[in-house]
C-alpha cells in the first residue's frame, strides 16, 4: 500500500541513525533520549579500537581520513548508556569488528548488553577496511572472513540454550555455563540477538549473511535493485525463510527518492548518518530527519 502523500511521506519504514560518538561530540546519553522522544528506531555505532598514524591503506571514501575515525567511544560502553536512559529505542553496533576481538568476551559483552536492554541490542558484523588496524590485534588480513565466520560458531555455541562445545579452524571453547542469554530465542542458524552483515553485495558476503545472519547491512545502500535479486536467491538455495530476511541500507544520506525507492524493494528499516559534531550540530541534523519518521 502506497502511504506516501504528496511532499510529505509518511514511511512504513523504520527510521534509525548511526554516528561516530567521540570524545568531541553529543553524548550517548544527550543522543539516545533526543532520538527516542522524537520517535527515531534505533541507534548504531561504529567501532574502531585505534588508527595507525603509519599506514598505507586507504580511506575507502577517498581523501584524508576523517578525524572521528581515530577518537571513536567503545560503541558497546556507549551503548550501555544508551540503553540505560531509554525503553524503547533500538541498539546496535554498525558495526563490530569481530575478528579484532576475542570471541569469548565479545559474546558475554553482546549477551550482557542485550539482556540489560531487554532484547534491544542488533549485532552488524563487518571484516574492516584497515589493514593495519587489524594487524595490531594479531588478524591476518587474508584470513579475516574466514576468521569472523569461525567466531560467529564460537559465540553461537556460547549462546546455545544448553552447554555446546565449539572447535573451529581458528579456536574452540568447551561445553559451558554461559549467562546471561540473548534475549531472543534461536531461530534456525541464527542464535543470538538480530544480527546483521556489513559489507560489499558478493558471493562471500552473501555466504555470511546465509549463514548465521538475519540479513544485510549495505553501506550507503546503492545498487540494491541488481544486489536483491541475487541475495534472495542465495537465501533460498540456504534453505532460509525467504520472509525473514532483512535489508537496512546504512549510513545513509536521505532524500525523498531514495526512502521511496527502498520502499518499493520491501525495505522496512534504514539507518541514516548523523554528523560527527558537536549537540546543536546533531540535534539540528535530527530535525531536518523528524520529517521521514512514520506518523510525522
Amino acid at each position: 500500500m502506497d502511504t506516501r502523500v504528496g511532499l510529505g511521506y509518511r514511511w512504513v519504514m523504520r527510521i534509525a541513525v548511526t554516528i561516530f560518538l567521540t570524545d568531541e561530540t553529543i553524548t550517548p546519553t544527550r543522543l539516545a533520549r533526543e532520538l527516542e522522544e522524537r520517535g527515531f528506531a534505533g541507534l548504531y555505532l561504529p567501532e574502531h579500537t585505534h588508527i595507525p598514524v603509519e599506514r598505507t591503506t586507504p580511506y575507502p571514501a577517498g581523501g584524508k581520513l576523517p578525524r572521528e575515525y581515530g577518537r571513536t567511544l567503545d560503541a558497546f560502553v556507549a551503548l550501555g548508556q544508551a540503553a540505560a536512559v531509554t525503553e524503547r529505542l533500538g541498539l546496535g553496533t554498525g558495526i563490530t569488528l569481530v575478528a579484532q576481538h576475542d570471541p569469548i568476551d565479545l559474546a558475554k559483552r553482546i549477551a550482557t548488553l542485550d539482556h540489560l536492554s531487554g532484547g534491544r541490542f542488533t549485532l552488524g558484523v563487518g571484516f574492516g577496511w584497515n589493514a593495519e588496524e587489524a594487524a595490531d590485534h594479531g588478524v591476518r588480513w587474508r584470513t579475516r572472513r574466514e576468521l569472523v565466520k569461525d567466531r560467529m560458531a564460537l559465540m553461537r555455541a556460547l549462546w546455545s540454550p544448553e552447554p555446546v562445545a565449539y572447535e573451529g579452524e581458528f579456536g574452540g571453547v568447551r561445553a559451558s555455563e554461559a549467562h546471561p542469554k540473548p534475549v531472543r530465542k534461536p531461530r534456525g542458524p541464527v542464535i543470538g540477538p538480530r544480527t546483521l552483515v556489513g559489507g560489499a553485495a558478493g558471493p562471500k558476503l552473501f555466504d555470511h549473511v546465509c549463514t548465521y545472519a538475519d540479513g544485510w547491512l549495505p553501506i550507503g545502500g546503492r545498487g540494491l535493485s541488481e544486489s536483491l535479486p541475487r541475495l534472495r536467491a542465495a537465501w533460498r538455495e540456504a534453505g532460509r525463510d525467504p520472509e525473514a530476511l532483512q535489508i537496512v541500507p546504512y549510513a545513509v544520506h536521505p532524500t525523498p527518492g531514495k526512502l521511496t525507492h527502498y520502499a518499493d524493494l520491501g525495505i522496512e528499516e534504514v539507518v541514516l548518518q548523523l554528523p560527527s559534531a558537536g549537540e546543536g550540530e546533531v540535534l539540528k541534523a535530527l530535525e531536518a530527519y523528524e520529517r521521514y519518521i512514520p506518523g510525522k
